[in-house]
């Protein structure tokens, strides 16, 4: 069941990620493959990098009443647009609307597969 878990996620935030792209300009994937990688990728960021990032702007979180987790969200899809070749995050602008969308659409891709099971 862990392994399923697992691959559902895996399976959910690569599809977040090709929605993201088709919907944002200068977002963008070399192929499927360049998405899954993508998707592990921000994956073990989020899991190790994201939460120092987060402590380190906790104030600037409280004070923006939580939206500047955006920009810590945006900063963490740039890193992965760094890391991974054929995946492209075509500047700031991109990688804030993109960590926008990928909220919307991950949260409504979960909450469909979390429904469906």
């Amino acid at each position: 069941m862990l392994i399923l878990n697992f691959l559902l996620t895996w399976l959910v935030a690569t599809a977040s990620l090709l929605i993201t792209a088709y919907i944002i300009p200068g977002f963008e994937f070399d192929s499927f493959n360049t998405a899954i990688v993508a998707a592990l990728t921000l994956g073990l960021v989020n899991a190790f990098v994201r939460p120092i990032f987060f402590i380190l702007t906790l104030p600037l979180t409280i004070l923006t009443l939580g939206l500047f987790l955006f920009i810590v969200n945006a900063l963490m899809l740039w890193l992965v647009g760094g890391l991974v070749p054929g995946f492209l995050v075509a500047g700031f602008v991109p990688a804030l609307l993109g960590s926008i969308v990928l909220t919307v659409v991950s949260t409504v891709l979960e909450l469909v597969v979390k429904n469906a099971t």
